[in-house]
């Protein structure tokens, strides 16, 4: 078969197979639905938002949970559907894609972040912004460790313009790696985003069924999905959607496969978004498995000597422990050697990604 031939193949296959779809926006991870699920959380980061709109007095939110416990998806379609409806404004900022102060700023202020000082960076955002404001710095812990003061929160908290700054982090130690004086600024409400049951599941996979297809899944397909996204992710609502992505895309496949694959694809893009750092930490973590943590923290000081990198101390590296255990990529082991307890991490990923994200990342 040549080329042309085979072209026209897929094309006629992918057509055939991926006719039920409707609209392939709703597998998109970033898709905001028309009425996603409220939660009770919701409801606190409404009344927060709500209550510095009448009164001026900064509300400043740490909104914590595990990837694809619903963080960004909610102050997205918050951000969409308060406007017009109050006076404050409300402003979005990915820090995996501006991840420095100065970048956040650039973003915010619409112009390259290149050629001005810092100083007047902050001038020109107080300009365009003289009122209430709302600023929501989504995975602010994937802020480059080039930044280690997080400036960008200590302009917003100490303006006399009293601004409001809404952290989402999939660390719940997030505050605890700023400094005192940063801590003190801020004086975050602290929001947790519990892990979804599989009821929620089922409602948002329904939704998305509603959304996008022209007809159901066969029963029970997607009470299947739900059951292995809880059992086996901590509800990863991101996997659950990709399996039936896969389950609705590929009928040769089994749901075994599809969720699967599904997995896959997340533990991927999750290691990725990894800062050189942290990823690491995962990397000494997969040599390391059978011994205790604190040679694991020497196998990555070690590394980062190698890289001509300073070693985080041994507190910030436990802290990114935790972070990786929320991102369900290690798992963190109590064991008993003779009277005492020490503990291990534990691999949760294939040791093959793992691998590759790092052969592509270091060389």
């Amino acid at each position: 078969m040549d080329i042309d031939r085979y072209l026209a193949a897929k094309k006629e296959d992918l057509t055939r197979k991926t006719s039920v779809v409707r609209n392939f926006n709703v597998f998109d991870l970033s898709y905001v639905p028309e009425q996603p699920l409220l939660r009770e959380e919701a409801k606190a980061i409404i009344d927060a938002i709500m209550r510095y709109d009448h009164t001026g007095i900064p509300n400043n939110l740490l909104i914590h949970g595990a990837r694809g416990s619903g963080k960004t998806v909610m102050l997205r379609y918050l951000a969409r559907a308060l406007q017009g409806k109050i006076a404050a404004e409300i402003l979005y900022v990915s820090c995996r894609q501006h991840n420095t102060s100065f970048k956040i700023l650039a973003h915010l202020v619409g112009i390259p972040p290149r050629g001005l000082a810092h100083s007047e960076m902050q001038r020109r955002f107080e300009e365009l912004h003289p009122g209430r404001c709302v600023v929501v710095l989504d995975e602010i812990d994937l802020m480059s460790s080039k930044d280690p003061r997080y400036e960008i929160l200590y302009f917003l908290s100490r303006n006399p313009r009293n601004y409001s700054t809404v952290m989402l982090s999939n660390n719940h130690r997030f505050m605890s790696l700023l400094d005192e004086s940063a801590r003190s600024s801020l004086q975050a409400e602290s929001i947790l985003f519990r892990k979804y049951n599989a009821g929620e599941v089922c409602e948002i996979l329904h939704q998305r069924v509603a959304d996008g297809l022209r007809q159901s899944p066969a029963p029970g397909i997607i009470e299947e999905i739900a059951a292995l996204t809880t059992s086996r992710t901590e509800s990863d609502i991101r996997v659950a959607i990709k399996g039936l992505y896969y389950t609705v895309t590929e009928p040769h496949f089994s749901i075994g496969q599809s969720f699967e694959r599904a997995q896959r694809d997340v533990c991927i893009d999750v290691t990725n978004d990894l800062n050189d750092h942290t990823l690491l930490v995962l990397k000494a973590v997969g040599e390391r498995q059978k011994e205790n943590v604190r040679d694991v923290y020497q196998a990555y000081a070690v590394s980062c000597r190698q890289r001509g990198e300073k070693p985080y101390s041994y507190s910030h590296f436990y802290t990114t422990l935790g972070y990786l255990q929320s991102l369900n990529l290690i798992l963190m082991v109590a064991t008993k050697v003779h009277r005492a307890i020490a503990k291990r991490a534990e691999l949760l990923i294939d040791e093959r990604v793992l691998d590759a994200v790092v052969k592509h990342r270091f060389g």
